[in-house]
């Protein structure tokens, strides 16, 4: 009986479902979504590292194509993403606007107006710097996306054997951190029809005080019954079996070697054309 309940209330991985701890939703199910949260962060690493090396057009063009090809795989809402990660062209178009102010001014003038002054160098600079943010910035957000806390919290503890009471106590803490939020909001609300919190601003601040010493409180009772609860599931004790088990699959390595494969063509094509520039040396 309870195995058909859960059969039915299981959300279908093709139905796009909004996590309100997500920055991106997803839309559905793809291989790639559904590798090892540890096998993502990798990815994201080695990407960022094919990027991080040299600061070159070419090795941050070539990781950055692969990344928006690989949109697709990831499974999230493309569009939604496109509205949400605006914020980021944006910032890295702050960065290569001031390269290009305080870059060397090499090779030819472009613009010269008072002390705006631009070489083809200057923008040679402020057009690989754009390219690495985006590069560095997009495979870390977009694969964090896909992430499920829980499924994190799983892979560290089995994988890394990190203390399974330090790992569940940080997911349990970013869990509630929305509910903190709507609990603050709420407290706000209600003092406000109550009248406390309107007059002289030393009342009023009087007010903020008291709503955080209140909420303080709220947080810790609530704190001592979810220790309470995982001293009771055995948590930090030996022998403890998991309901959830963290594998890896075929799909796994696959995305390794893709991502590794892509970190070595952007090398490989940054020196090819004399381009590269390592940060280092």
């Amino acid at each position: 009986m309870s195995e058909s309940r859960d059969q039915h209330v299981r959300p279908s991985p093709e139905v796009a479902f909004e996590d309100p701890g997500r920055l991106i939703p997803t839309v559905r199910s793809t291989a790639l979504a559904r590798c090892n949260p540890l096998t993502k962060t990798g990815v994201a690493l080695i990407l960022m590292v094919a990027a991080l090396l040299s600061i070159d057009l070419v090795s941050a063009g070539v990781v950055l194509l692969a990344t928006v090809l690989a949109l697709p795989a990831t499974g999230l809402d493309l569009v939604a993403a496109a509205k949400r990660l605006w914020f980021l062209p944006a910032g890295a178009l702050l960065a290569a606007w001031g390269t290009a102010l305080l870059a060397e001014k090499t090779g030819d003038v472009v613009v010269d107006f008072g002390p705006v002054l631009f070489t083809t160098g200057s923008l040679a600079a402020a057009a690989a710097i754009f390219v690495r943010a985006l590069a560095l910035a997009i495979p870390l957000i977009v694969l964090a996306s896909t992430i499920d806390p829980r499924d994190l919290s799983d892979a560290l503890i089995q994988h890394l054997r990190l203390p399974e009471v330090v790992v569940v106590s940080v997911l349990a803490a970013s869990r509630l951190l929305g509910l903190l939020v709507s609990e603050w909001q709420v407290l706000a609300m209600a003092r406000r029809a109550r009248g406390v919190a309107r007059g002289s601003l030393l009342r009023r601040t009087s007010s903020l005080f008291s709503g955080v010493f209140v909420l303080l409180v709220v947080s810790i009772r609530r704190a001592t019954t979810l220790a309470m609860a995982m001293e009771g599931r055995a948590f930090g004790r030996p022998g403890r079996t998991w309901r959830r088990q963290s594998t890896f699959a075929a799909r796994d390595y696959a995305a390794l070697l893709i991502s590794l494969a892509v970190c070595g063509i952007a090398v490989g094509a940054a020196h090819l054309l004399g381009v590269w520039n390592p940060i280092i040396g």
